[in-house]
């Protein structure tokens, strides 16, 4: 997860605001700008929309088809329980029968409705990994700043922690925090956090001390502003791509993992979601009887959703990057007729 956030880290120039233009620009050098500067007073700052983090999403083709992909997802989520009020473990057919007119997508070994498990898991699956994402980055948007912005000793200390959290081997860190601690979402979401904070701390940390060593954070330390304020009024707003770029990252590490763990059995098994799918599938013998209709939907959804979070990812990457965009060259012009002497 580390490698997919820090790939944002080179984006982001803490000279730069989040909407695109230097803050030095003045009215005087208007070149390029869309009104030319006119009827603008003196001193006033130009700022260019067409660069705002924004708008540069809403014309991204691969924001847009990130952003579409991800919203059927959340709102087939929201509407299970309208689609399929009944409880999606009920068995409601005849054993491992193939997709038809009435099971579109076919019946697990036990005669349960494949399509009803793959929207219901949606709710499981979507949840847990929008909380891991945003816990994550949340815990590492306050171990960056303070690291970046205290220095010496706080800095050392939150510096040695984030690097031992990411020596230790991941993957049987949370098998281990996974099999002793009770079953349930709860759970699943406290290993994940506890495992994928330290990536996201480190990426915000750097990023966060390149922005501390600007003039305006200089000032605003001179002038008596609190450092809470000094963080998150004068340092995280320029570090929006970046934040951006590492929330997407930390949802896909937590849909993921809880996919992985639920495979492996050390999830609630009780409990519907893509992982569980997958594992009930895999215990009832789905590969071996060729039954590929019972775990192919599960695992289509989560690499579809992990597919429009990265495109969003990529997108913001182009966006904040002069060296990614796509400069337009102009059509060359047609050949004229020649004149007839």
């Amino acid at each position: 997860m580390t490698s997919s956030i820090a790939t944002t880290a080179s984006t982001v120039s803490g000279e730069t605001l989040a909407g695109g233009t230097p803050p030095g620009t003045l009215a005087g050098n208007t070149a390029g700008t869309p009104d030319g500067g006119a009827g603008l007073p003196p001193g006033a700052s130009v700022r260019r929309p067409n660069r705002s983090l924004l708008h540069g999403l809403l014309t991204n083709k691969k924001a847009m088809t990130g952003a579409a992909i991800l919203f059927v997802f959340i709102a087939l989520a929201l509407l299970a329980p309208v689609l399929y009020p009944d409880n999606p473990s009920k068995i409601t057919g005849m054993a491992s029968q193939e997709p038809d007119a009435e099971f579109w997508l076919g019946t697990t070994a036990k005669g349960q409705d494949v399509l009803a498990l793959t929207i219901h898991g949606a709710r499981s699956s979507l949840f847990v990994g929008l909380t891991v994402g945003f816990a994550s980055t949340f815990i590492g948007i306050l171990v960056g700043l303070a690291s970046a912005y205290f220095g010496k000793f706080i800095d050392e200390a939150l510096s040695l922690t984030t690097n031992v959290f990411l020596l230790l081997p991941g993957l049987p860190l949370l098998v281990i925090l996974a099999a002793f601690l009770p079953p349930g979402l709860g759970t699943v979401i406290l290993v994940l956090v506890v495992t994928g904070w330290a990536g996201s701390a480190r990426v915000l940390r750097s990023q966060a001390l390149s922005i501390r060593s600007k003039d305006f954070v200089a000032a605003a330390v001179v002038t008596g502003e609190r450092p809470l304020r000094i963080m998150f009024r004068e340092i995280l707003p320029n570090m929006a791509s970046i934040v951006m770029g590492t929330l997407l990252a930390c949802i896909i590490y937590g849909i993921g993992a809880q996919a992985g763990l639920e495979f492996l059995g050390l999830g609630d098994v009780s409990t519907v979601s893509w992982g569980n799918n997958l594992y009930w599938a895999g215990n009832e013998g789905a590969l071996l009887t060729g039954s590929w209709w019972v775990f192919v939907p599960s695992g289509l959804c989560i690499a579809l959703v992990a597919f429009s979070l990265s495109l969003v990812n990529y997108a913001v990457d182009e966006v904040t990057n002069p060296r990614l965009r796509k400069i337009r060259k102009p059509k060359p012009a047609k050949p004229g007729k020649r004149a007839s002497a």
